[in-house]
């Protein structure tokens, strides 16, 4: 099976009992439950430029060791943009879930 498959079967398996128990408590809209979905879908696609960013990185400081540290600079500085586009993303995709 391809690994983004697996991963996310594997987050949906240990999101659902969250997701199980607050149903119990409040009625879930569809558009609750969609900005959930997109929220997830963020989170994966974030997951997955930074694990190519750090393949990127490794495979070039292997490539040139001496090139190690403005490598690892470029790296984090590029894994933190993307994670500040994915932590936007998860924030867009919750509140348009919960807005009427």
């Amino acid at each position: 099976m391809n690994k983004i498959v697996i991963a996310a079967l594997a987050l949906a398996a240990t999101a659902a009992p969250a997701f199980a128990q607050e149903a119990a408590k409040l009625p879930v809209t569809t558009g609750q439950g969609l900005g959930a979905v997109g929220a997830g879908l963020a989170v994966v696609g974030g997951g997955i430029g930074i694990g190519l960013i750090g393949k990127g990185a490794v495979e070039s400081i292997a490539r040139q060791p001496e090139a190690k540290g403005p490598i690892g600079t470029n790296m984090i500085l590029a894994a933190a943009l993307v994670e500040g586009a994915t932590l936007f993303a998860v924030v867009v995709g919750l509140l348009v879930g919960f807005i009427k």
